[in-house]
């Protein structure tokens, strides 16, 4: 699927996020600025989430509380070695309450269910992305 703007990701997101049950775990595929929180933004508000949803790139970790379900949003971009956050990210994971969404998730594989939403978005050009849902 090719999404052309910024809207368009989002509103992808919003429909996604509608349509989630929690317990459900996402990975985010995509090189930085391909549109992982943007994404996520658009998953916030299909759950009903009102609040500012930024990357956690700094701080691993942000938790959200929607109508339904609690979002916890994961980015180890700077993390080899998970330590701790295995067990933050196994609570989370293990919630029957939370949709849990993970950036750049290499490190935490062996943490991560067997079933869970992959999504690959790919940078086609400033203002298209590819996504792929597997």
């Amino acid at each position: 699927m090719l999404i052309h703007s910024e809207s368009e990701m989002l509103e992808y997101g919003r429909k996604l996020g509608a349509k989630l049950k929690a317990p459900s775990v996402l990975e985010l595929l995509g090189d930085v600025g391909a549109g992982k929180t943007t994404l996520t933004r658009g998953i916030a508000y299909g759950l009903g989430i009102n609040e500012n949803i930024t990357s956690p790139s700094f701080t691993l970790s942000k938790e959200y509380t929607g109508k339904n379900y609690r979002l916890v949003h994961y980015d180890f971009y700077r993390l080899s070695n998970p330590g701790i956050m295995s067990e933050n990210l196994t609570e989370a994971v293990s919630d029957p309450h939370t949709i849990t969404i993970i950036e750049w998730g290499q490190s935490i594989q062996n943490v991560l269910p067997k079933k869970h939403i992959i999504i690959e978005i790919k940078y086609i050009d400033e203002n298209t992305r590819e996504i792929t849902e597997k």
